[in-house]
Formats: C-alpha cells, sequence, structure tokens
C-alpha cells in the first residue's frame, strides 16, 4: 500500500487536462525487469534492464527494491560502498531506510519521503535498515533512481536533499480516479519538492481500478513509465503492462496510463512511477559505482577511492563492521 494516500482525492487540484492538438505519446516498447538482488542481499527488481541508455538519458539505473515483508532478523541495506558523478534518488514507499555518508550527511527516509544524493566529485555512503527495522521486521518497498549529471557537474560538492512525505504535490484527475504524487518536476503550476540540476520529473501515480490517467508532458522530455504493482495498458492503443514492467515512449505532449477494471483484492489499483527529463547527450564511460565521461576518468575515480581521496568511512560505524565497496 503506497505510504502516502488521501481520504478524500475530490478536494485535491486536477491535472490539467490535455490540448485538442496534443499528441499523444506512442509506446515504443515494454521490457520486463529481471530479479535480482542487491547490497548484502535485498531483493530488486533491475526497471531499465534491456534498454538503450539513448532511451533512458538522463537517467542510467532504476532498482524497485522490494516489496518484501521481512521477519525479525532480516532487513538488510548496504555496506559501505563509493559514488562519483550522479545522483542517486532514494524513494521509500513503505518501511524505513537510513543514510550516512563520509561528508557528514545522511537521515532517516521513511513511507514516502525521498532522499536525493548529489554524489558529485565523490564520496562514501551506506543505506541501511535502523537497528529496531531489523529486529522487529516489517514491510520495506521503495526505488532508487540514478540520475546522470552532465560533465559541468560532475565535480560538484556532494550534497544531499531530504524530501519529506508532505511536501510531495497531491494531484488527482478529473474524475478522481487517480492519486498522482509529483517529487520532481511540475503538472500544471504544481512543483515536486525536487531541486534537478538535469529538467526532469518523478512522479508516482496510484490508478483506481478502472481509471485512465492523461498526464501532459513536455515534449523535450523522454517518457518512461514503470509498474510498481498492478495491471493496466500504456498509450492509447492500450498496450498491455504488469508489475516489473517498463513502458518506453516515444515523442509527443501526452502520456496515457490506464487501469484494469479488475485488479489483485490487495492491490488498491495500478501503481506507477512516471519519468522523463531533459537528455545530456554526452559520452557515458560507467563502471560500477561510477559514472563519467571518459575510460580514464573511470579508471582516475577507481584510483581516487583505492587511495582515500573520496573520504573515509566515520569512525562511529567501524565497530559495525561496514567496511566495503559494494555498489546500490
Amino acid at each position: 500500500m503506497p505510504a502516502v494516500t488521501v481520504a478524500d482525492v475530490t478536494v485535491l487540484p486536477r491535472v490539467p487536462e490535455p490540448g485538442p492538438t496534443d499528441l499523444d505519446r506512442g509506446v515504443r516498447r515494454v521490457t520486463t525487469a529481471p530479479s535480482g538482488h542487491e547490497g548484502e542481499g535485498f531483493p530488486v527488481r533491475r526497471a531499465f534492464a534491456g534498454v538503450d541508455l539513448r532511451d533512458l538519458d538522463p537517467f542510467l539505473h532504476m532498482d524497485q527494491m522490494g516489496e518484501v515483508e521481512y521477519a525479525p532478523g532480516e532487513p538488510k541495506g548496504t555496506s559501505w560502498h563509493p559514488h562519483r558523478g550522479f545522483e542517486t534518488v532514494t524513494y521509500i514507499i513503505d518501511g524505513e531506510f537510513e543514510h550516512a555518508d563520509s561528508h557528514g550527511g545522511g537521515g532517516a527516509i521513511t513511507n514516502g519521503d525521498t532522499q536525493w544524493m548529489t554524489a558529485g566529485s565523490g564520496l562514501l555512503h551506506i543505506e541501511r535498515p535502523p537497528e529496531a527495522l531489523v529486529a522487529s521486521g516489517g514491510l520495506f518497498h521503495g526505488l532508487q533512481l540514478w540520475v546522470n549529471l552532465p560533465q559541468a557537474n560532475k565535480w560538484l560538492e556532494p550534497k544531499y536533499q531530504d524530501l519529506r512525505a508532505a511536501e510531495s504535490a497531491l494531484l488527482t484527475t478529473s474524475d478522481g480516479g487517480a492519486l498522482v504524487r509529483v517529487i520532481a518536476g511540475s503538472v500544471g503550476g504544481h512543483e515536486g519538492p525536487g531541486s534537478t540540476y538535469t529538467p526532469m520529473a518523478m512522479m508516482h501515480a496510484t490508478l483506481s481500478p478502472g481509471a485512465r490517467l492523461r498526464m501532459p508532458w513536455p515534449r523535450e522530455f523522454n517518457a518512461l513509465v514503470y509498474v510498481l504493482s498492478g495491471a493496466g495498458t500504456v498509450g492509447a492503443d492500450r498496450r498491455p503492462i504488469r508489475t516489473g514492467q517498463l513502458a518506453v515512449f516515444g515523442p509527443g505532449d501526452v502520456i496515457t496510463v490506464a487501469g484494469d477494471t479488475s485488479q489483485e483484492s490487495r492491490l488498491p489499483g495500478l501503481d506507477v512511477v512516471l519519468l522523463g527529463g531533459l537528455p545530456i547527450r554526452e559520452p557515458v564511460a560507467w563502471a560500477g559505482p561510477f559514472v563519467m565521461n571518459t575510460k580514464a576518468e573511470v579508471m582516475t575515480a577507481f584510483e581516487d577511492y583505492q587511495k582515500g581521496r573520496l573520504g573515509v568511512i566515520p569512525a562511529s560505524y567501524i565497530p559495525h563492521g561496514r567496511l566495503g565497496g559494494s555498489s546500490a
């Protein structure tokens, strides 16, 4: 169940209706995310697997973390690992995650919160469930998105944005059939709280069974829709899509998503993430936790990490034994 819900969506502002000359974006392809494990062993779906980076630009990678119901003692996170050259966006739908880095940044996010970390010139980073959640177990579900930085911004000082659930702009459709949470970007003048170096949009929408969402979309952005849970269709031609699948759209002005009239009884409807951004169109050299413009820059990043130039693990974490280089 999504963390941010509204008892009466009819009181929310409406998603603007597309204009009469606006063009529906066609669906270029639908891909299915393979399952795997990340960090210390938490389950993920690799949302962008098999999709050309040119269709994803400015995005690089996205994991759906869970949805999983942990037993006591089971919750897992990552070990300490480096990043350079891009941003990580961690959105927690249910559960809680703690973050810390070698620059002293971090915090806890839970139930609809987002942490936007600009790795920039580089840092060491850890993500893990709090000790109370490890002891109790419980539901865990979220996303981590990697957003590329243009060459001019790859050497920025690392920083965090802690975006609380209550800060997201909330919208609905004209018939009240969908709840849209705007995390970054703008819809009809309603701004999400995320501040981005590359113009982009990130939204989480829940559609009631049988409901339809026609979202105006900047023509200069690419457009992606990923299904967190449920079944429905995408595009004006109603192409089927279901849990763990990604739709890549072509050019146009409008994204169309609809929920099937019949959904699993445990689901509120069709849950999707809508993503789009202005392509950077620069060379991408990527190895593990480093995303640069050239292979030489990536090799330098590895060398800097090995020589401790990306920072050191804070002393308060060393007794926990969380030393390592896994990436997430």
